[in-house]
């Protein structure tokens, strides 16, 4: 489900894109005016948190990690040479030694990793005393608009759509990021909200980027016969319309200190 970069773009790129700069703010805004000399991305996707980084704090380098080839490969296209290093690699076992980068956040991430925690007390191992641990994720239960809206219309005509709802997971609930950093051993734990204004210029502009098969929504798309995807098509129109469709939509960001 997070195999084509060109699709992830044109599905969540574009808002995790608006989403980097106010994590950035929240997380590490108190950073000095250098910034911070290493930054781990973890789960870098296409590379747009560490865009933000590296556009915002010239003498800074990016570590970016991600398991999937074909965003690691856009991610190297668009990042500027020298100052950062992406590579394929997990986010349960991260290939960076113990306190050795100055920063590691991960931007909508969490939710998606097979053990949360586990991602959680990596972060922290690789992060020097006194370095920042930081992550978002989306709001899935009420606040992600885009997705919310979805879901909801999802469940209206595929009952089973209920058990794969984003909003399950666990990370993504009120207090489910601050709960996995107080167990890395994390001090300083806390957090807020973000918000993202989302435009989308037509109907097929919300609707299209779902049959591209990216994330959980994607793949539920995708694994409909004709009949019930169309069912999904008309249930959203309904609730939307023709467009312009106008929403905002909500992050929850954690940021935590690695105890000295």
């Amino acid at each position: 489900m997070f195999g084509d970069a060109a699709a992830y773009e044109r599905f969540m790129g574009r808002w995790s894109a608006r989403l980097a700069p106010g994590f950035l703010d929240s997380v590490l805004g108190d950073a000095p005016g250098d910034g911070p000399g290493t930054v781990l991305d973890v789960g870098c996707g296409t590379g747009n948190l560490a865009a933000e980084v590296l556009a915002r704090w010239p003498r800074t380098h990016v570590v970016a990690i991600d398991p999937s080839p074909p965003f690691v490969a856009a991610a190297r296209e668009r990042l500027v040479p020298g100052r950062a290093r992406v590579q394929v690699g997990s986010a349960l076992q991260l290939p960076e030694a113990r306190g050795t980068v100055d920063a590691a956040l991960a931007l909508l991430v969490l939710n998606f990793l097979p053990d949360p925690a586990r991602g959680a007390t990596e972060m922290r191992r690789v992060t020097r005393a006194g370095g920042v641990v930081g992550a978002a994720v989306w709001d899935y239960g009420g606040g992600m608009a885009m997705l919310r809206t979805y879901w909801d219309a999802a469940a209206t005509v595929h009952p089973g759509a209920g058990a794969v709802d984003e909003a399950l997971a666990r990370p993504a609930r009120a207090g489910g990021v601050e709960a996995l950093f107080h167990g890395a051993g994390l001090e300083d734990v806390g957090g807020g909200l973000l918000e993202v204004p989302m435009l989308f210029e037509t109907f097929d502009d919300y609707w299209d980027p779902f049959l591209l098969g990216i994330g959980p929504a994607g793949d539920f798309t995708r694994e409909l016969d004709d009949g019930g995807r169309e069912a999904l098509r008309a249930e959203l129109h309904r609730r939307l319309g023709d467009g312009p469709v106008e929403m905002t939509s909500v992050a929850r960001w954690v940021r935590g200190v690695v105890p000295g």
